[in-house]
Protein backbone atom coordinates (compact mmCIF):
# COMPACT_ATOMS: atom_id res chain seq x y z
CA UNK A 1 0.00 0.00 0.00
CA UNK A 2 2.84 2.36 0.75
CA UNK A 3 4.47 2.10 -2.77
CA UNK A 4 1.02 2.57 -4.05
CA UNK A 5 1.20 6.08 -2.36
CA UNK A 6 4.54 6.83 -3.19
CA UNK A 7 3.69 5.98 -6.88
CA UNK A 8 0.54 8.22 -6.77
CA UNK A 9 1.92 10.75 -5.29
CA UNK A 10 4.81 10.89 -7.73
CA UNK A 11 2.43 10.52 -10.95
CA UNK A 12 0.26 13.16 -9.68
CA UNK A 13 0.86 16.85 -11.49
CA UNK A 14 1.16 19.27 -8.51
CA UNK A 15 3.55 17.21 -5.80
CA UNK A 16 5.58 14.90 -8.58
CA UNK A 17 8.39 13.25 -7.55
CA UNK A 18 9.13 16.77 -4.80
CA UNK A 19 6.25 15.09 -2.78
CA UNK A 20 6.75 11.67 -3.48
CA UNK A 21 10.56 11.14 -2.51
CA UNK A 22 9.99 12.60 1.54
CA UNK A 23 6.92 10.98 1.53
CA UNK A 24 8.81 7.37 0.82
CA UNK A 25 11.49 8.57 3.23
CA UNK A 26 8.58 8.92 5.78
CA UNK A 27 7.14 5.95 5.12
CA UNK A 28 10.60 4.02 5.67
CA UNK A 29 12.14 3.21 2.09
CA UNK A 30 15.45 3.73 1.64
CA UNK A 31 16.85 6.89 0.00
CA UNK A 32 17.63 4.42 -3.39
CA UNK A 33 14.01 2.93 -2.88
CA UNK A 34 12.38 6.35 -2.63
CA UNK A 35 14.25 7.44 -5.71
CA UNK A 36 13.52 4.45 -7.68
CA UNK A 37 9.73 4.61 -6.85
CA UNK A 38 9.40 8.57 -7.63
CA UNK A 39 11.26 8.16 -10.70
CA UNK A 40 8.95 5.57 -11.93
CA UNK A 41 5.56 7.71 -10.66
CA UNK A 42 6.75 10.49 -11.76
CA UNK A 43 7.68 8.96 -15.57
CA UNK A 44 4.07 7.13 -15.90
CA UNK A 45 2.16 9.68 -17.11
CA UNK A 46 4.77 11.42 -19.62
CA UNK A 47 4.19 8.57 -22.63
CA UNK A 48 0.60 8.96 -21.92
CA UNK A 49 0.55 12.97 -21.52
CA UNK A 50 2.51 13.71 -25.16
CA UNK A 51 0.17 11.03 -27.29
CA UNK A 52 -2.87 12.36 -25.39
CA UNK A 53 -2.81 16.18 -24.43
CA UNK A 54 -3.74 17.42 -28.14
CA UNK A 55 -6.43 14.98 -28.07
CA UNK A 56 -8.04 16.17 -24.06
CA UNK A 57 -6.95 19.56 -25.73
CA UNK A 58 -9.46 19.21 -28.67
CA UNK A 59 -12.24 17.41 -26.55
CA UNK A 60 -12.54 20.36 -23.74
CA UNK A 61 -11.83 23.11 -26.10
CA UNK A 62 -14.79 25.57 -25.25
CA UNK A 63 -16.12 23.46 -22.45
CA UNK A 64 -16.36 25.81 -19.00
CA UNK A 65 -14.79 25.93 -16.88
CA UNK A 66 -12.50 23.28 -17.93
CA UNK A 67 -11.26 25.31 -20.57
CA UNK A 68 -10.67 28.44 -19.04
CA UNK A 69 -8.47 26.26 -16.29
CA UNK A 70 -6.63 25.37 -19.32
CA UNK A 71 -6.23 28.33 -20.94
CA UNK A 72 -4.91 30.14 -17.58
CA UNK A 73 -2.12 27.08 -17.31
CA UNK A 74 -1.21 27.81 -21.05
CA UNK A 75 -0.40 31.09 -20.05
CA UNK A 76 1.58 30.17 -17.64
CA UNK A 77 3.07 27.61 -19.73
CA UNK A 78 3.49 30.36 -22.47
CA UNK A 79 6.52 32.44 -19.40
CA UNK A 80 8.05 29.46 -19.40
CA UNK A 81 8.64 28.03 -22.21
CA UNK A 82 11.67 30.48 -23.25
CA UNK A 83 14.47 28.30 -22.43
CA UNK A 84 12.80 24.98 -24.18
CA UNK A 85 12.35 27.30 -27.24
CA UNK A 86 16.07 28.77 -27.18
CA UNK A 87 17.74 25.28 -26.29
CA UNK A 88 15.53 22.48 -27.70
CA UNK A 89 15.63 18.98 -25.87
CA UNK A 90 18.16 20.07 -23.81
CA UNK A 91 16.29 23.09 -22.44
CA UNK A 92 13.06 20.66 -21.88
CA UNK A 93 15.53 18.60 -19.56
CA UNK A 94 16.85 21.65 -18.17
CA UNK A 95 13.26 22.88 -17.18
CA UNK A 96 12.43 19.08 -15.93
CA UNK A 97 15.22 18.91 -13.95
CA UNK A 98 15.25 21.79 -11.71
CA UNK A 99 12.45 20.78 -9.11
CA UNK A 100 10.43 24.09 -8.76
CA UNK A 101 7.30 24.67 -8.55
CA UNK A 102 5.06 24.56 -12.29
CA UNK A 103 8.05 22.86 -13.61
CA UNK A 104 8.49 19.55 -13.80
CA UNK A 105 7.50 16.58 -16.27
CA UNK A 106 3.47 17.44 -16.48
CA UNK A 107 4.69 21.11 -17.65
CA UNK A 108 7.20 19.82 -19.87
CA UNK A 109 5.03 17.73 -21.16
CA UNK A 110 2.38 20.63 -22.30
CA UNK A 111 5.49 22.49 -23.05
CA UNK A 112 6.14 20.09 -25.99
CA UNK A 113 3.23 19.34 -26.74
CA UNK A 114 2.95 22.98 -27.18
CA UNK A 115 5.59 23.40 -29.17
CA UNK A 116 4.58 20.03 -31.24
CA UNK A 117 8.18 18.90 -30.37
CA UNK A 118 9.47 15.36 -31.38
CA UNK A 119 7.36 13.05 -28.77
CA UNK A 120 10.17 10.13 -28.40
CA UNK A 121 13.24 12.48 -27.85
CA UNK A 122 10.78 14.65 -25.50
CA UNK A 123 10.31 11.44 -23.78
CA UNK A 124 14.06 11.33 -23.10
CA UNK A 125 14.35 14.31 -22.27
CA UNK A 126 11.76 14.66 -19.82
CA UNK A 127 12.91 11.32 -18.59
CA UNK A 128 16.71 12.04 -18.31
CA UNK A 129 15.05 15.27 -16.67
CA UNK A 130 13.27 13.45 -14.25
CA UNK A 131 16.26 11.37 -13.06
CA UNK A 132 18.33 14.53 -12.52
CA UNK A 133 15.33 16.29 -10.58
CA UNK A 134 15.00 13.49 -8.38
CA UNK A 135 18.35 13.41 -7.30
CA UNK A 136 18.45 17.27 -6.21
CA UNK A 137 15.36 16.15 -4.08
CA UNK A 138 16.90 12.82 -2.33
CA UNK A 139 19.98 14.23 -1.59
CA UNK A 140 19.60 16.47 1.09
CA UNK A 141 17.64 13.10 2.29
CA UNK A 142 21.05 11.04 1.99
CA UNK A 143 23.35 13.49 3.47
CA UNK A 144 21.36 13.56 6.43
CA UNK A 145 21.76 10.06 6.44
CA UNK A 146 25.10 10.62 6.96
CA UNK A 147 25.14 12.72 9.95
CA UNK A 148 23.08 10.17 11.69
Amino acid sequence: MNLLQVLLISASPILELRGGIPLAIYLGFSPAEAYIISIIGNFLPVPLLLIGLNRLIELFSGIEPIWSIYKRIEQRVERKKGIVEKYGYIGLLIFVAVPLPASGAWTGCLIATLLKMNRIKSTISILIGICIAGLIVILPFVGLSFIN
